[in-house]
């Protein structure tokens, strides 16, 4: 098995509960965590005996832009789409952040974790 990883994806999307989030929006950084199987991928040195990490990342890019109130709702929309167009995908660890949320407070960023086996 191996690990492909994306990291620190920006996006600027407009997630979140507050009117004002949806009408100015903010920034976004994900992480993508899959893992599948590379052995055939690292012999063959072919692009479709792997995922595709330009997939993981229109996936990512595609669901950021549709807007949720919750970041866990977002991300679970990014697992699901994952496993429904990657049958090779057997876990994904996700993370979302929001960065310098409006919250009363000094925050660099909020982030929801999530992580999903295939059944």
């Amino acid at each position: 098995m191996g690990i492909i990883k994306l990291t620190n994806i920006r996006t600027y999307s407009y997630h979140g509960c507050l009117a004002e989030e949806a009408a100015i929006g903010a920034d976004y950084r994900v992480d993508l965590e899959i893992k599948t199987d590379v052995r055939k991928s690292s012999m063959t040195d072919e692009l479709e005996d792997t995922v595709d990490y330009v997939f993981l990342n229109r996936v990512v890019v595609d669901e950021m832009a549709i807007r949720s109130r919750l970041l866990e709702h977002v991300a679970n929309r990014i697992i699901l789409r994952v496993f429904k167009e990657s049958p090779a995908v057997s876990r994904i660890l996700i993370r979302v952040s929001k960065i310098n949320p409006p919250i009363d407070g000094d925050v660099e960023m909020v982030t929801i974790e999530m992580e999903e086996y295939r059944n």
